[in-house]
């Protein structure tokens, strides 16, 4: 049994609920799991965790500061561990930009920051538009709209591959 640390950074909930896949996936496997939010991630003590993953999400095409913030602040113990990092973005649905090398995100963000992730993942997300405000919603219909993405206001579609989740949550097991 592994002690496994997942920290994310979520910004309407979605990158939580993968999060909460990942979990059930890895507890099922006799592992010992906490979640964390990187709102929270100063209240953990990595030393504590065999393998450590964070997870965050894309909002106008930048993942959280506190991420970066989080992975300059740790990156020795970061790479003592098995670990991984997954992004959650909407551009993921799209064939040719659903993988960690083609992600045009995680690509950038891989060269932003001191650490090389030794697993990675990438998922699509979710457009809620009703859950957003209007700032949001009308930014985020613009580059959907750009994108050939859906700009219907009543929109709710979730893009993710829960599958594709299932089987990361097992590579974390493995790894």
């Amino acid at each position: 049994m592994s002690k496994i640390l997942i920290i994310y950074s979520t910004t309407d909930g979605h990158t939580r609920d993968i999060c909460s896949r990942l979990n059930n996936v890895v507890e099922n496997a006799h592992n010992d799991v906490t979640l964390v939010s990187i709102e929270n991630e100063n209240k953990v003590n990595l030393d504590e965790f065999d393998k450590i993953v964070l997870g965050a999400s894309i909002r106008y095409g930048k993942h959280s500061s506190k991420m970066y913030t989080f992975i300059k602040n740790n990156v020795h113990i970061l790479e003592t561990k098995p670990n991984a990092f997954f992004s959650v973005n909407v551009v993921a649905r799209k064939p040719k930009k659903n993988t960690p090398e083609t992600n045009p995100y995680l690509v950038k963000f891989l060269t932003q920051i001191p650490w090389k992730p030794k697993n990675l993942a990438v998922f699509a997300g979710k457009i809620d538009y009703q859950k957003y405000g209007i700032l949001d919603r009308n930014m985020i219909r613009m580059i959907m709209w750009l994108t050939k993405g859906p700009t219907d206001p009543k929109t709710n579609i979730e893009f993710t591959d829960w599958d594709q989740v299932t089987q990361f949550g097992e590579l974390i097991c493995d790894m």
